[in-house]
């Protein structure tokens, strides 16, 4: 059985709304995932916050539990670890260098197989190219800075931005734009004979 973990900072917004949205699509569609949520950054046992808890309400979705705080038994429990941005991805795996394989971005993970990720991996080795030659006093040559600047304005923001603090209605926006993510996910977890 795939057990799927998803991160934010503070298990109290974007990541209990994936989690549901999550557990209701797999229960529709006949899957058999195990879903949790953690926090980078909170305590546990804190309640989901009133407006990402209007937002499941109105979507008919069982709310989930209070915040877990993120700790390296969720991190082993997971067979796939999925982050609402790329600092939450860095944070897990500045402390759990190993979950490497499993940890993506919500959006980076949706995308997979996409031509957009050649793209990404592109940049990545351009950077690290780039971070090796400027500890040894060296820059990237024009052509190089220039694809890499070419690549920034066409890789997409693998983030969703936190409605915490925010109006109903933002809490809502971001509840869509998780679920349009996780639409493409089931699709990918029926597709990908790696997550079978």
């Amino acid at each position: 059985m795939n057990r799927i973990l998803i991160v934010c900072t503070g298990n109290t917004c974007r990541s209990p709304m994936a989690e549901a949205m999550l557990k209701d699509l797999a229960a529709r569609g006949g899957k058999p995932l195990e879903i949790k949520s953690a926090g980078v950054s909170t305590a546990s046992g804190l309640p989901i916050s009133p407006h990402a808890a209007a937002t499941l309400r109105k979507r008919k979705l069982v709310l989930p539990g209070p915040s877990t705080s993120l700790s390296a038994e969720e991190v082993a429990w997971a067979n796939l670890i999925l982050t609402m941005t790329a600092g939450h991805k860095r944070a897990i795996l500045q402390k759990f260098p190993a979950a490497i394989s499993k940890t993506f971005t919500l959006k980076e993970y949706a995308l997979r197989g996409d031509p957009v990720m050649d793209d990404v991996a592109e940049a990545e080795r351009l950077y690290s190219e780039w971070q090796v030659r400027q500890a040894l006093g060296q820059n990237l040559n024009a052509e190089q800075r220039a694809r890499l600047f070419e690549l920034q304005r066409s890789i997409p923001d693998f983030d969703i931005a936190d409605p915490f603090g925010g109006p109903l209605l933002l809490y809502e926006q971001c509840a869509d734009e998780i679920e349009d993510i996780l639409l493409t996910l089931v699709d990918k977890l029926d597709s990908d004979p790696q997550e079978q």
